[in-house]
């Protein structure tokens, strides 16, 4: 029985591994698919047409966020570190904070453990050190991902909205602080900001890049960009706010139309994964002692611990196939 819970930790680490190599191959290609749209002038800046200046407005926000791109591709090889993985979840708290919060999560699931199970010491050693080292972190990651989805869902209308600001002749500032008045939520909090910042002194464009370090996103770093090149050159930033709308706008329609085309193959995927659970479980109801050679014999152990990984790579094999990012 040991040597088949410590096997199957084994196959789920692994199968984490993949997965994690699977994503962060898919978000580079999806960011250097971003760049390669922007480096070559696309529709959302723009047509053939522009005038030699708007070319050059082009060039360098083309080139700024190149070099933004690059920066956080090595920030995230490298890793976000605990505070900057904080600011993006939104939480304005010391490390130390995290910390105690990892020994407390650890404490809690070395007790359930204890009390629920009759794991082997190495086996329930390594579940503590994986909740104590990845629990915590993971929760963050997923509130991050979760404020910047909620922060893009509204930014193509605060975009809209400066736009009709500056076509009327309002100031760029004055379009900020409208748009922390009139939302909410993480969009509300960040504009707030940027205005604060620039009431004190701080260059609009250099407040925004702050920003766009707090929602690491592709849209949120060509507004920054347009806002410090807006400040140094004085060039039209309407339309470039104009444009980014309706980029954020078409990748959103972008998303819905292949989520409706993937439904039919992910709900087939959840079928086809649930299915050895599903069975496994009718038969243990149904003849326990049929099924329990799998769990009471060394052979069994083997077997079951080589399906549950097998299983694992087919998943994140038909994962790969039917999740597709934008």
């Amino acid at each position: 029985m040991a040597l088949y819970i410590s096997l199957l930790i084994f196959a789920l680490i692994f199968g984490l591994g993949i997965t994690a190599a699977i994503v962060t191959g898919r978000n580079q290609q999806r960011q250097a698919r971003n760049l390669a749209v922007i480096g070559s002038g696309g529709a959302s800046f723009g047509d053939s047409g522009n005038t030699r200046a708007q070319a050059k407005q082009k060039a360098d926000l083309a080139r700024k966020l190149k070099e933004a791109g690059q920066e956080r591709n090595k920030k995230k090889k490298d890793g976000a570190s605990l505070h900057e993985l904080m600011v993006q979840a939104g939480y304005e708290a010391p490390v130390s904070r995290f910390w105690v919060f990892s020994v407390l999560f650890a404490v809690v699931v070395w007790g359930l453990l204890n009390a629920l199970t009759s794991w082997p010491q190495i086996a329930v050693v390594m579940a503590v050190s994986a909740a104590f080292f990845g629990g915590p972190r993971w929760f963050l990651k997923k509130a991050a991902e979760r404020r910047q989805r909620k922060f893009l869902e509204e930014f193509a209308d605060a975009l809209d909205a400066s736009v009709r600001l500056l076509q009327a002749g309002m100031p760029i500032s004055e379009a900020i602080a409208m748009v922390s008045r009139e939302f909410q939520g993480p969009l509300r909090d960040e504009m707030l900001r940027i205005y604060d910042n620039q009431k004190i002194g701080v260059p609009l464009g250099q407040a925004a890049l702050e920003t766009a370090k707090r929602i690491p996103l592709t849209e949120v770093h060509m507004f920054a960009t347009a806002l410090q090149i807006q400040s140094e050159t004085g060039s039209s930033l309407s339309e470039v706010l104009s444009n980014l709308s309706g980029v954020i706008r078409a990748r959103f329609r972008l998303k819905r139309k292949i989520k409706a085309l993937s439904s039919e193959a992910k709900a087939s995927a959840s079928i086809i994964a649930a299915l050895p659970v599903l069975v496994t479980l009718g038969l243990y109801a149904v003849n326990p002692t049929y099924i329990g050679v799998l769990f009471e014999t060394r052979t069994g152990n083997f077997a079951l611990t080589g399906a549950v990984l097998w299983m694992l790579m087919g998943i994140l094999i038909m994962r790969g196939m039917i999740n597709f990012k934008i």
